[in-house]
């Protein structure tokens, strides 16, 4: 289809998340649905949402014309934390850590990150671009149309440069919306083993300003955790990264209460990722401020952990996003439908509070609320059709991918029907 003039009628339930902001607290409840539902869109834009009923006047000849009679209509997902660029995987890994391997042991037999590490300093650019095109495609399956994705896999100027390389051209490639983030402070890397502050100041001083000055970056990220990244350190590679024009987001507080969420209001951070163990005044801090507290449940999942206090933070006035965390080792996968259950399931959130999160609060953790995340006037017609008529769906069929159509910029760009027929 051309893309120029769309038009979606008749939705059982149209779902607009309106806002340019994280939205806090009880406001993720407030998700804005339209009983038979209809959206015009033109050149990629909407121009008009409202009733089916109260479509203005047009020729319908002259429009792209979906029907949605009977399915929930909603703003396409937003993943705002995955490692989706990387080479090689670590399958027998997963299985040492649910015999209840300890890391570090793992570590000893040549697992985790710094396998990774190797695996994506040995594969060159188009090896990655294609590994990373495929999962691109798949997340686009689930409904995703923005995602964000880390560097992090290099730990040297040449390889953190080249996986932000593979998103920039992915990004010009195919349809889903790439925001990249650099994250060369992962892990240390063998190299600079027991040298942790002069690993920071050669990725100040060498990899952030060659980053910066190739625009292929939007933020820097961070591994704020006992024994990889402190408090200290984090704080003056993230004040580094915003003088040269990145904006911050942490790895928080994931395995110990270290301090993470505090320092990412303190920086006024987008967003605070992990928070398995956020403390009490952490979430406070959160709350007080717009930075968006990304929860990653299927990591929890995988690793048998406990799940961060979802309930805690939105009571607390938090703003509170979902993402995958898609990478190779703690939690290989990009499913949205087993993000959505465990939200509701182990999370205790509700499922207005799960499509927020998954939505424009995804969308406000990538600074990309003025555009995506919602279904109103003015904002990209990025749209996923639902195969039911409400997004109760996306807890209640528990696990399974009910997305019917994906839109990007108004055309259509996945249709389960021709994919499965």
């Amino acid at each position: 289809m051309s893309g120029k003039k769309l038009l979606i009628k008749h939705a059982a339930e149209l779902v607009t998340c309106v806002g340019s902001a994280p939205k806090q607290g009880q406001a993720m409840s407030d998700i804005g649905i339209i009983p038979d539902g209809a959206l015009l869109a033109e050149d990629g834009k909407i121009i008009w949402v409202g009733p089916t009923a109260e479509l203005p006047a047009l020729d319908e000849s002259q429009w792209e014309v979906i029907d949605a009679a009977g399915q929930c209509v909603m703003p396409g997902f937003v993943d705002s934390h995955t490692h989706m660029v990387f080479g090689g995987y670590r399958a027998e890994e997963f299985f040492w850590r649910l015999g209840g391997t300890p890391y570090l042991e793992i570590l000893e037999r040549g697992g985790g990150i710094l396998n990774t590490v190797q695996a994506t300093r040995a594969a060159g650019l188009e090896e990655l671009k294609e590994l990373a095109g495929r999962r691109l495609a798949g997340m686009l399956a689930m409904g995703v149309t923005t995602v964000e994705g880390k560097s992090g896999y290099g730990l040297d100027k040449e390889t953190e440069l080249r996986q932000l390389a593979v998103m920039s051209e992915l990004n010009r490639e195919q349809p889903v919306e790439i925001v990249p983030t650099f994250m060369g402070a992962h892990a240390v890397p063998p190299e600079y083993k027991g040298r942790t502050d002069e690993y920071v100041e050669y990725i100040i001083k060498d990899v952030l300003p060659a980053v910066a000055e190739q625009g292929i970056a939007e933020f820097c990220d961070v591994f704020c955790e006992q024994g990889v990244f402190s408090l200290a350190q984090s704080r003056r590679l993230l004040e580094a990264a915003k003088n040269l024009g990145l904006k911050a987001k942490l790895h928080a507080d994931e395995i110990v209460p270290l301090g993470g969420a505090e320092l990412a209001a303190e920086l006024d951070a987008c967003s605070a990722d992990h928070l398995l163990q956020a403390s009490d005044a952490g979430i406070e801090a959160l709350g007080r401020k717009s930075t968006v507290a990304t929860l990653l449940p299927m990591t929890a999942f995988c690793l048998r952990e406990p799940y961060a206090r979802a309930r805690a933070m939105i009571d607390g006035g938090a703003a509170v996003a979902l993402a995958t965390d898609y990478n190779p080792g703690s939690c290989f996968s990009h499913s949205i439908p087993l993000v959505a259950s465990l939200a509701a399931i182990q999370l205790g959130m509700k499922p207005a509070e799960i499509v927020t999160a998954l939505t424009i609060n995804g969308a406000a953790a990538v600074s990309r609320a003025d555009r995506v995340g919602s279904l109103e006037i003015g904002k990209q017609a990025d749209v996923v059709i639902l195969e039911y008529p409400s997004h109760l769906f996306l807890v209640y069929h528990a696990g399974m991918n009910i997305v019917d159509k994906v839109i990007k910029h108004g055309q259509l760009i996945w249709n389960k029907a021709v994919q499965y027929n």
